[in-house]
């Protein structure tokens, strides 16, 4: 018998969280606490997603360290930093710095964390103490940016990975990979297998986590449904909508005016080649998974080279996440609106920095969008339960952003094509 895929697990769990959590809602309106053998179903709730959530910040530390030590040391290594490699960097990091921009100018813009004048918290059924929240934001993100610098150099990387410094964590791996890549073979090899077959025991548990996903999603969610009853899906609607505004923003004006300044390509006749692999990527939400789908268009229906797309394609399934990194820092800014907190610039731009650095360090984590708001909550101070308010719509939306990453990916190898001097099928002919 065929096994249910997980999205369609997760999907199924969602709406039987809203079913059931709306019926305890209802039948806890007179003030009575409904339960099971003396336990309240919230209680419940909660301690399913707590576990949870709990296995997610359990593997947060060792998987940064791990992916992006073997990142790094991958993309340094393999002589791939030439004139292509250097192209196809800049443009990916270009295009994720602008993505989690246009996120943050849509939310600040429309706020979807305020509700009719007031902070959606209660909305939201989030937990904490605003004054207690507000004063760790401050804490980690008061000060000009130079004080974001200053806190990406920890005195201490073991005392910053128990705390959860993780700036401080994503620079150390950064150095630590690089560098790697600079010794004698007889001292980088064991080095690299140890970082790499840590990070494939990290992957396995993350996979093993993530087999559960469904059943701690319906707790979240039915926790978040039963506390707060349908009220809380207006916020979030809101947010999904600002979310989608924003995806689209990049990814229909953005990147096709990338496209044809750039890449002398017309961007619409790229996109309606490349189509097909941005639908598989919107039905099974993973870059890696589309990938082969992605090689195939690029090659037969853009006309870009085997060399750039071999290249360019399986490096961006890795590191370029567009989409991920613009929801990343959305959703971290709607839940501080929720809270009633005014994010300093200070604070904004950590956000966007661990963004871009996330997204290249989880991106092949089933479900990584998960993994790495953690890492963003956890680097501003905001409290990783928070999550639980962003399940109802996160499939629906993960689906659309996976999408806009296939669609970076391609931009990327068409403009690369081009910039390396090949035609391709879809250049804009000289004259017109």
């Amino acid at each position: 018998m065929r096994k249910l895929a997980l999205h369609w697990q997760i999907l199924i769990a969602i709406v039987l969280a809203v079913l059931v959590g709306y019926s305890i809602n209802v039948l806890s309106s007179d003030g009575s606490t409904p339960g099971l053998f003396g336990v309240s179903y919230l209680s419940m709730f909660d301690y399913i997603g707590t576990m949870f959530l709990n296995a997610l910040k359990m593997i947060i530390v060792p998987l940064i360290l791990s992916s992006i030590i073997v990142g790094v040391a991958n993309i340094g290594s393999g002589g791939n930093l030439g004139a292509l490699g250097g192209k196809t960097l800049l443009f990916y990091v270009l295009t994720s710095v602008v993505a989690i921009m246009i996120g943050l100018f849509v939310v600040n813009t429309v706020q979807p964390g305020i509700i009719d004048g007031e902070p959606a918290k209660d909305l939201l059924a989030l937990d904490g103490s605003v004054e207690g929240i507000r004063d760790r934001v401050e804490g980690r993100g008061a000060g000009d940016v130079a004080e974001v610098f200053l806190r990406m150099v920890p005195e201490n990387i073991v005392n910053a990975a128990a705390s959860g410094q993780m700036l401080g964590i994503i620079f150390f791996a950064l150095l630590f990979g690089y560098f790697m890549t600079h010794l004698a073979h007889e001292y980088a090899e064991p080095l690299f297998n140890f970082w790499n077959g840590v990070f494939h025991v990290m992957m396995k548990m993350t996979e093993f986590i993530m087999m559960f996903a469904p059943i701690g999603v319906f707790g979240l969610v039915a926790e978040t449904v039963a506390t707060a009853g349908l009220d809380a899906a207006e916020p979030l609607f809101y947010f999904a909508m600002c979310v989608v505004a924003a995806l689209a923003i990049h990814a229909f004006l953005f990147l096709p005016l990338l496209l044809r300044a750039v890449g002398r390509v017309k961007p619409f006749k790229v996109l309606g080649g490349v189509s097909p692999a941005m639908l598989t990527a919107f039905s099974t939400a993973s870059s890696s998974a589309t990938l082969p789908v992605t090689i195939d268009t690029v090659e037969n229906n853009v006309g870009v080279s085997n060399k750039v797309s071999s290249f360019v394609l399986p490096l961006g399934a890795t590191v370029n996440m567009n989409g991920t990194a613009l929801y990343e820092c959305a959703a971290a800014l709607f839940l501080a609106q929720a809270y009633g907190l005014d994010l300093t610039i200070g604070v904004q731009f950590t956000i966007v920095l661990v963004a871009l650095l996330t997204s290249i360090g989880v991106a092949g984590v089933p479900s990584a969008s998960l993994v790495a708001i953690a890492i963003i909550l956890t680097a501003i101070g905001l409290p990783i339960e928070a999550i639980g308010a962003l399940m109802l719509f996160d499939r629906l939306l993960d689906m659309c952003r996976t999408s806009i990453n296939i669609w970076g990916d391609c931009c990327a190898a068409t403009i690369v094509a081009r910039l390396t001097g090949e035609k391709t099928n879809v250049a804009i002919e000289d004259g017109r």
